[in-house]
């Protein structure tokens, strides 16, 4: 079905683009600093899993919707600046700080999954990305165009997650050794909140001209 080349020039390519941090890894080092290192990883397997659906509608053809439709990109656009928004004007707003200087208020790591999953789902650049990467590795002499298309597609969800995994170990640990003071974690708490109010506000404000481009 796929060939050596194939994969080798998909995993290449996906390498690259995982190694520069985007919007979803700046929001999983945001977890990891804010949280811990495993709420950043969970961070990323949601992220993760809200790509490979976007993979799959890409394979399918619905991803096509949004590069044709600006209305319905823009929707999607606006539905996830709307929650990064939300998820920093609730950090913003909470002002609980654990008096013990080595704790953190940790959320249940399902609900930090459930937030990443979203983030990754409404994320319309990242099914154009994937729309307009994956069908150029494509060999329509090697059967089913779709399942290529998915299977390069988790392909290319595994080695970001793995990169994203990384960014998450390595911002979680500096974290833990040097930012755990009542006084700081208050701090991270702000810095957390601005940057996923940074992350909505940049994702509401930036998009296509016009539909198709």
């Amino acid at each position: 079905m796929l060939t050596i080349n194939q994969l080798l020039l998909v995993s290449g390519a996906a390498l690259i683009f995982a190694l520069v941090p985007g919007p979803a890894v700046i929001y999983i080092i945001t977890r990891s600093t804010d949280q811990s290192r495993r709420a950043g990883i969970v961070s990323g397997l949601g992220v993760g899993t809200g790509n490979l659906a976007l993979v799959v509608a890409a394979a399918f053809g619905l991803s096509a919707l949004l590069a044709s439709s600006l209305l319905a990109y823009n929707v999607v656009r606006y539905l996830g600046a709307a929650y990064l928004l939300y998820l920093g004007i609730r950090r913003l707003l909470d002002r609980s700080v654990p008096a013990d200087a080595g704790a953190v208020r940790a959320l249940p790591l399902p609900r930090i999954y459930r937030q990443g999953l979203v983030v990754g789902l409404l994320n319309p650049k990242a099914a154009l990305f994937f729309l307009s990467f994956l069908p150029q590795f494509v060999d329509r002499s090697h059967g089913s165009i779709a399942l290529q298309i998915v299977l390069l597609g988790v392909l290319v969800v595994a080695i970001t997650f793995g990169s994203d995994v990384c960014y998450a170990v390595l911002a979680g640990s500096i974290a833990e050794s040097v930012l755990r003071k009542p006084r700081v974690i208050r701090r991270q708490q702000l810095v957390a909140g601005f940057v996923y109010v940074g992350l909505g506000l940049a994702a509401a404000l930036t998009g296509p001209a016009s539909a198709g481009k």
